[in-house]
């Protein structure tokens, strides 16, 4: 992800820092990568882009940051782990509960899937099959749904980083 940052990290010998860079502690999640190159490039004071040029210009500057960074990460790593642990426990309770409060999600998709299937594919060849003339649903309302559940599960963090991002907060 940032192979600048990642290389003066294991130069200086920041273990945590170096570490989560490199994929040793959380290795199949990006999000505490995401996160940690998010606070050196907060206490630069840049976007994370930006970050991985500054490593290459200005390295006793970066070098600072990832220090400031490598003492806050037993928090992170913490959080981190109690986030995930969160998720677990409402995986854990949403199957125990009823069949709709889980179903809604793969239903939903399968749903999607039926729909554009039916309206590019299969509608064509009943069509042309049986000579008929099925009207064909309106793609814009698909497309509408689509992304709706598209932003409400599956793009929900991306939107809410976007907004905060566009309010003047830290995304």
């Amino acid at each position: 992800m940032s192979s600048a940052l990642t290389a003066l990290a294991l130069q200086i010998g920041v273990p945590l820092v170096g570490q989560v860079l490199t994929r040793r502690i959380g290795a199949n999640n990006t999000q505490l990568v995401t996160d940690v190159v998010g606070a050196i490039a907060n206490r630069l004071g840049v976007t994370v882009a930006e970050a991985e040029a500054l490593a290459d210009e200005n390295p006793p500057r970066v070098i600072d940051a990832i220090r400031q960074t490598e003492q806050v990460m037993p928090e992170m790593i913490a959080l981190h782990a109690t986030a995930l642990e969160g998720q677990f426990a409402l995986l854990q309770a949403e199957q125990r509960g009823p069949w709709w409060g889980w179903a809604w999600r793969p239903m939903t998709m399968w749903l999607l899937a039926f729909l554009w299937l039916w309206s590019v594919v299969i509608l064509h060849v009943v069509n042309a099959i049986w000579r008929i003339a099925l009207p064909q649903p309106d793609l814009a309302i698909l497309f509408s749904l689509t992304g709706v559940y598209m932003a409400l599960y599956m793009g929900g963090h991306t939107i809410k980083d976007w907004a905060r991002h566009r309010a003047g907060g830290v995304a």
